[in-house]
């Protein structure tokens, strides 16, 4: 989905011959398979805190069960010509921290890139009910959001599940330079009538309808709610997002960077 959102491209800085790259929280792996088969004499790593990666890959690949979260990675400073780090919604404690670390383990002069779906629905024509700061709104999918962010912030502050509008400025505020903010709109179902977006949304809905149930018995345990109650609720979740006559969207945020340089008296210059 997020290819077909992106133009099939899988990253958006200037690459010139990389040797390492590193994806972090890489999930099935599929992003090292791609980018190893577009650059075949560079070393691609995906780490993640679960071994769910095939074993089948292409040579330059490699896996690596690793925590992004701790102080000292596998590798020395300035290793990595490349850092993509994608969908850690909900994953971290500080995602600025995960910034910091990347900065420390970039190359001078190397790239990092940010891909993050910010789920706030959001609405341009008036069609989406409006929320209800004070209860339940005519949308479920407004209150879903809102009590997964009552969770992040009252009851599992550990973890921030709302990062994405947030990354260009925690970019900026680590050092890193030339920082450039994309954003998208996913549409949550079928609605649009241009064809592109509507088959985007099309994977949106199913990305949604099938991993709702998954995101939500966590936070919603920890406000105190019981799986019954969690389960009747996710049914007029379910119908929020595919009621195709709400025009609801999300906005998929790509941010990139580069980290400086060294620097040469008061000057950063290249060397």
């Amino acid at each position: 989905m997020f290819k077909l959102v992106m133009d099939g491209r899988l990253y958006h800085v200037p690459l010139e011959s990389p040797k390492q790259i590193l994806d972090i929280g890489t999930g099935s792996g599929i992003w090292p398979i791609e980018m190893a088969q577009i650059f075949p004499g560079a070393a691609v790593t995906g780490t993640d805190l679960s071994p769910v990666q095939p074993t089948e890959v292409p040579e330059n690949v490699h896996f690596l069960v690793d925590d992004a979260a701790e102080k000292e990675w596998l590798w020395e400073a300035d290793y990595f010509d490349f850092i993509h780090i994608g969908h850690m919604t909900g994953a971290m404690e500080s995602f600025k921290d995960l910034l910091r670390q990347a900065y420390k383990y970039l190359k001078p002069g190397s790239f990092i890139e940010c891909h993050e779906l910010d789920p706030k629905p959001k609405c341009d024509d008036g069609t989406m009910p409006p929320e209800n700061p004070d209860g339940f709104s005519a949308y479920a999918f407004h209150d879903w959001f809102d009590l997964n962010m009552r969770a992040s912030q009252e009851v599992v502050p550990t973890r921030q599940f709302r990062i994405a509008p947030r990354i260009e400025r925690w970019m900026k505020e680590v050092g890193f330079v030339d920082v450039r903010q994309q954003v998208f709109k996913i549409p949550v179902n079928t609605w649009p009538a241009d064809k592109r977006l509507k088959h985007i949304g099309q994977w949106s809905e199913t990305n949604w309808l099938e991993a709702l149930a998954g995101w939500s018995y966590k936070p919603f345990m920890a406000l105190g709610w019981s799986k019954s109650e969690i389960e009747v609720f996710l049914v007029d979740v379910r119908k929020s997002i595919q009621d195709r006559n709400v025009h609801a969207y999300m906005d998929f945020f790509v941010v990139t960077g580069r980290k400086p340089w060294t620097t040469m008296g008061t000057r950063t210059e290249r060397p």
